[in-house]
């Protein structure tokens, strides 16, 4: 069993509970490997063989090992994911006090499964803004302790809360951090500055704005009896960013090799770092150095592998699946088709990774949609129509996809990174 690659990402997981966190972590990982920072504010002089990083709003990144050939002659090999994924984001004026509690208000953040946040072990992370010496700053926070939990009513109270019923975001989602005596207001942004002080020795003079979510404390886990399932948040998308991490550092050859993390798939992708924005081409662009021709021809020469999890077929509803395509779990990566374009799969595409994944014995599956039900999507249709770029949809088989806790196979990170680290290091492509 690949038990270093899923400490790793456990690992991973725990240092990345926000998309700034993913991509902190992520920028650590490359900065050990010996990748360097570009700033986007600088000039860039980019060598061959060299290994560069960027961020953009600390909850994106790009990773580019420039191959010794030239990027014109054989093309680019990305790998695409995303850093986000669905939670609660507080409010920007959240205080509640309701019945001697301390609540704070929330917005639901993408399309989340909202029953597994009830009687969770909350802690609060995500970037903080302020006002230092008259200077603005941002600084990431983490508070890491359990400081909210959001009760269920008793069954007394609903005797229908097992028949299901709709949960009011408004009403019932605020989770509660204590429990205070009498009615005085109560400053959030206080309890920020203190957060700051504690956790980086900053003393701000006011707290300006933040970004902040919610997440749940109780780490990701090996489960099962022989240890067969991974169980943890955010495996979408930071399962695929992990894994697509190593095997950017894993591969060998003399190819371009890009790995792209962006933020915001979860709400559709539409923003400056976001699959749906100018983030890739422009620092495509600049990297390669190319004129409009060149790089077009380069694109053209190139492939996407966009990796975001897949439905695996679940023992208790394989009705929810069309019976020739129910993915399992530790059985490998899986092609997604839609020909709606909801993946941006197409034969040769999907005829490519299945052949290097026979070449590289690691088992493969197919997922389509039943055609009664609607489908999901990814980045991949958006960064191709975004670039123009070929484009194969794949991803690991998950349940409980967008809930607080997802379940993997242990199996198959380690299957996704070695058909990731053969794509990498392939001098040719089709």
């Amino acid at each position: 069993m690949p038990v270093d690659l899923n400490q790793g990402l456990i690992d991973f997981l725990k240092a990345s509970p926000t998309p700034f966190h993913a991509t902190a972590s992520l920028a650590k990982h490359l900065e050990a490997a010996g990748y360097q920072r570009l700033d986007e504010r600088d000039a860039w002089h980019p060598e061959p063989g060299g290994r560069y990083y960027v961020t953009r709003n600390d909850s994106s990144l790009i990773a580019v090992r420039l191959g010794k050939r030239s990027a014109l002659e054989s093309g680019l090999r990305l790998v695409g994911a995303h850093t986000d994924s669905p939670c609660l984001r507080v409010k920007p004026n959240p205080e509640l006090l309701r019945q001697g509690f301390l609540q704070l208000g929330v917005e639901v953040y993408g399309g989340a499964l909202l029953a597994p946040w009830f009687d969770r072990d909350l802690s609060l992370a995500g970037r903080v803004t302020f006002r230092e010496s008259g200077k603005v700053q941002s600084q990431l926070i983490d508070f890491r302790a359990p400081i909210a939990v959001i009760p269920n009513l008793a069954i007394h109270l609903n005797r229908e809360a097992n028949q299901g019923w709709p949960i009011n975001a408004q009403n019932e989602l605020p989770p509660i951090l204590a429990q205070v005596p009498g009615h005085e207001p109560y400053d959030f942004r206080a309890l920020l500055a203190e957060q700051l002080t504690r956790e980086h020795g900053i003393n701000a003079d006011a707290v300006l704005d933040y970004e902040l979510s919610f997440y749940d404390t109780q780490p990701a886990a090996l489960v099962g009896l022989d240890g067969d399932f991974i169980a943890g948040a955010r495996l979408d998308n930071l399962l695929s960013c992990y894994a697509g991490l190593q095997a950017l550092l894993a591969a060998k050859g003399e190819e371009a090799c890009v790995l792209v993390c962006t933020d915001h798939e979860e709400v559709g992708s539409c923003s400056a770092c976001g699959a749906d924005g100018p983030f890739l081409e422009q620092v495509l662009r600049r990297l390669l150095g190319e004129d409009q021709s060149d790089f077009a021809r380069t694109i053209q020469k190139s492939l996407l592998v966009s990796a975001d999890n897949a439905h695996g077929v679940h023992p208790n509803y394989a009705d929810r699946h069309d019976g020739n395509h129910g993915p399992k779990l530790n059985a490998g990566p899986v092609i997604k088709i839609n020909s709606n374009q909801r993946y941006a799969t197409n034969s040769e595409t999907a005829g490519f990774f299945r052949h290097l994944c026979l070449e590289n014995e690691v088992p493969v599956q197919s997922f389509v949609v039943r055609s009664d039900m609607g489908c999901g999507s990814t980045i991949g249709p958006i960064t191709a129509s975004q670039l123009g770029v070929r484009t194969v949809d794949i991803g690991l088989p998950t349940f409980a996809m967008h809930s607080i806790r997802e379940l993997a196979g242990s199996q198959d990170l380690a299957h996704l990174v070695k058909v990731l680290t053969a794509f990498y290091a392939s001098p040719e492509l089709p």
